[in-house]
């Protein structure tokens, strides 16, 4: 009897470690150690891959990187770019998802439409984009011709590039917001907007005075997480030029200043250092938005 229960109780105590093993060994062989790995070699001084050695260690990496004025304009770009994709494709899906979350005739053909390139490669786009940016054939400068504007040289220019980027940085983050923004007006109990009409409040003020406030959680969230994302951005400026950050090398990102020291100057300890300090710029992005949404709850927009 005493041998079952202390079977039993061996059992209990093993038997959640056995279901979590899986995601610790995945948690630990790619996400912990890896990351672990990053920070001691952005301390490695003139590191070297083939032979595994090192200098010394240090803060050269980091000076360097500071210095380093592509990295500074990589930092520029990704946050110019964070600062006007972010809040435009909050707005514009917020807008769309109250569209489609409208029970009319034919919604699920416009549903599907905008929801396509959720399942659509991003290089795939980004070379369909390309040719529409395209100074002579592109369906861009066809519509700026027949408005009596003159063909603009999207991807060709340093000047339009960066334009170029967010427009198609919003639209390719569209899908997946709309989707977050539609659950969390399918969540807003009907009976808030019965009372509404009975009061006999106009469609604008109930969208103002309603959906916005008791939306205001999932639109955060949506900020959060897009930020994340638009901060890494790399797949929509890779196939838009042709592979190179620009035009004339003037749009490097972030992302894609990290790929440059591994790929092109096989300096791993400043692609660790440049990467370590991207991860502080996005946690404080990151800090600030969830200080936001805790004071929001705080005054009782939840």
């Amino acid at each position: 009897m005493k041998y079952s229960e202390k079977t039993q109780r061996i059992k209990n105590t093993t038997e959640p470690w056995l279901y979590l093993a899986p995601f610790l060994v995945f948690f630990f062989v790619f996400i912990f150690y890896p990351a672990i790995n990053v920070l001691l070699l952005s301390f490695k001084e003139n590191y070297s891959h083939l032979r595994g050695s090192f200098e010394g260690l240090g803060f050269e990496n980091y000076k360097y990187i500071l210095s380093d004025a592509k990295f500074r304009s990589a930092m520029l770009n990704t946050i110019l770019y964070v600062i006007f994709v972010v809040p435009t494709s909050t707005f514009i899906s917020i807008l769309a998802a109250h569209l489609l979350n409208k029970k009319i005739r034919g919604i699920a053909f416009f549903q599907t439409a905008f929801f396509m390139p959720m399942v659509t490669s991003v290089t795939a786009v980004g070379l369909v984009w390309r040719f529409m940016y395209n100074q002579k054939y592109g369906v861009f400068n066809f519509l700026l011709t027949k408005i009596g504007l003159a063909p603009i040289a999207w991807t060709d220019d340093s000047k339009w590039s960066l334009l170029s980027l967010v427009i198609f940085g919003i639209w390719n983050i569209l899908p997946f917001t709309i989707i977050l923004l539609m659950a969390g007006m399918q969540n807003i109990d009907e009976k808030y907007y019965l009372a509404a009409k009975i009061d006999g409040a106009k469609s604008i003020k109930i969208f103002t005075r309603i959906t916005i406030p008791m939306l205001a959680p999932t639109i955060l969230l949506v900020l959060i997480v897009n930020t994340i994302s638009c901060f890494k951005v790399f797949s929509e400026l890779y196939p838009l030029f042709n592979g190179k950050p620009g035009p004339y090398y003037n749009l490097y990102t972030v992302v894609y200043y990290i790929r440059y020291a591994m790929v092109e100057k096989r300096k791993y300890g400043y692609a660790a250092a440049a990467a370590m300090i991207f991860f502080l710029v996005v946690l404080i992005f990151t800090l600030f938005q969830l200080r936001l949404k805790s004071r929001m709850q705080k005054r009782g927009l939840q």
